[in-house]
């Protein structure tokens, strides 16, 4: 009998990639790479050539970390980040502890998790709408909710507070976003081998033992990726802090460093230029820490035991060359 001619289905595969790929470059690619230039331009107001600097190439970086603005722009981030990551990562894994606990089963699991999830759903302009007409002044529900119970004599201008706006920033972010992390810890956390928890359970450990010695370890690698995906989303907030007040709120309190980009290159003066900059810096800053996380989180034992193979296969290469 003759070979059998063998059909090739790979090339298929890069036919049906095109599509994503041209959508890529065009999309995303080429945006990069313009951005990127554009730090190191001239390219100002309504024009659309540009042309690369020739002396000083890195004069827009340095007067956008001399632009006060930025700087509170960073700040401002850092702190609605840090102070809704907090809490998001702490209910989501009381949560994740409880649905996932076997000695006991919670019923309607899939109604919580639905309705935890939800908010994630929701069109960040949405709820940054929502809030606003909440926390209304001088008609609004909160207002009037506390007027009911005599709480307040008189309306009280919630959004004209700095402090009062960050923390409402704050709620969004962590009541938007906790379920999301939750499910994501409960896909870890069943990816873990039953016969874990069942030796855990004969040897007498208890739920917080089990959760905090077993299961939290297991998801190690899960947590790490929940805090860099955070970290990014979180050091790139626009959404709920463009929208939710006007001109970001009393003194900037919810002025965020894409914000500033935004304003930067598409309002007043269009400065593209060092708005481009600006991604760039924030861009460096979210590489950097995303490095310093897996490197202070990574596995130590893994790479132990890498160096250990390394020294293997040495000493037997050592070994054959005897």
């Amino acid at each position: 009998m003759g070979n059998k001619k063998t059909l090739n289905y790979a090339k298929y595969g890069y036919i049906f990639s095109i599509p994503f790929v041209v959508a890529y470059l065009i999309f995303n690619f080429y945006p990069v790479i313009n951005t990127f230039l554009i730090a190191f331009s001239d390219l100002k107001g309504a024009k659309t050539d540009f042309n690369l600097l020739t002396g000083d190439i890195f004069a827009n970086f340095k007067s956008v970390i001399h632009n006060d603005l930025f700087i509170k722009a960073f700040k401002n981030t850092i702190k609605l980040w840090v102070c809704n990551f907090i809490p998001q990562m702490a209910v989501a894994l009381l949560l994740t502890a409880w649905f996932t606990d076997t000695r006991s089963k919670v019923k309607g699991q899939g109604f919580f998790k639905v309705v935890f999830y939800m908010p994630n759903i929701i069109t960040a302009a949405t709820i940054a709408i929502l809030f606003s007409t909440l926390f209304a002044c001088p008609v609004g529900p909160m207002n009037d909710l506390l007027k009911t119970f005599h709480f307040i004599d008189k309306p009280v201008p919630f959004l004209d507070k700095p402090n009062v706006a960050q923390n409402i920033v704050i709620f969004i972010q962590t009541w938007m976003w906790f379920g999301y992390t939750m499910i994501t810890l409960i896909s870890g956390v069943i990816g873990i081998d039953p016969a874990i928890f069942e030796a855990s359970e004969m040897d007498g450990a208890n739920r917080i033992q089990t959760f905090f010695y077993i299961t939290i370890p297991c998801i190690r690698t899960i947590m790490l990726f929940t805090l860099v995906t955070s970290l990014i989303g979180g050091l790139n907030m626009f959404d709920i802090p463009k929208l939710f007040i006007t001109n970001s709120g009393p003194d900037y309190a919810t002025y965020t460093t894409s914000v500033f980009i935004q304003k930067r290159a598409f309002e007043g003066t269009y400065i593209k230029n060092e708005a481009a900059a600006a991604s760039l810096i924030m861009f460096i800053i979210i590489v950097v820490c995303s490095a310093v996380i897996f490197y202070l989180l990574r596995d130590k034992d893994e790479v132990a035991a890498k160096k250990l193979r390394k020294q293997a296969l040495k000493q037997a290469k050592l070994a054959k060359g005897v």
